[in-house]
């Protein structure tokens, strides 16, 4: 969130159509340069955790569990340090993007203690999937643990 740039601005929501169940090590994701991305209605993209918080362009993604594919039921924008809420969880952080399979798709990364799939926690085609606009002060990340939310989150 750039405090001197950024006002509100409305979540974006959306539901799971596909559980991923793996981790990797060695995936090899490269962050995008931009910390902000412009999403439509009915896009689906890839939610992937990452216990790694190197914003730079380019940075190296490795350790990364997969969650799964979510359809979009709105457009709006998606930033670096948005709050993730599947369900009744607040899973994490968005650090950003990777756009290895453009124009498919991206993978939205999401900053978590641990990297986490969709098994671990627990999910479920149709959970609803919410982007929210980060806060400053709030913490990066939330604690990605089945069925945990966040404190204060909802």
């Amino acid at each position: 969130m750039n405090l001197s740039e950024d006002g509100p601005k409305r979540e974006v929501r959306g539901a799971l159509v596909k559980v991923l169940v793996h981790r990797r090590t060695d995936r090899g994701m490269r962050l995008e340069e931009h910390a902000a991305r412009c999403v439509r209605r009915g896009e689906v993209h890839e939610l992937v955790t990452t216990d790694q918080w190197d914003p730079r362009p380019g940075a190296r993604i490795d350790r990364v569990g997969f969650l799964g594919f979510a359809e979009l039921a709105c457009g709006g924008v998606i930033d670096r340090g948005d709050l993730v809420r599947i369900g009744q969880t607040t899973v994490g952080t968005v650090l950003g993007f990777d756009a290895c399979h453009l124009p498919n798709h991206y993978n939205i990364l999401i900053h978590t203690p641990g990297p986490v799939s969709g098994r671990d926690l627990g999910l479920q085609p149709e959970t609803p999937v919410v982007f929210v606009q980060g806060r400053p002060g709030e913490p990066v990340t939330g604690p990605a643990t089945s069925g945990t939310p966040a404190p204060g989150g909802s």
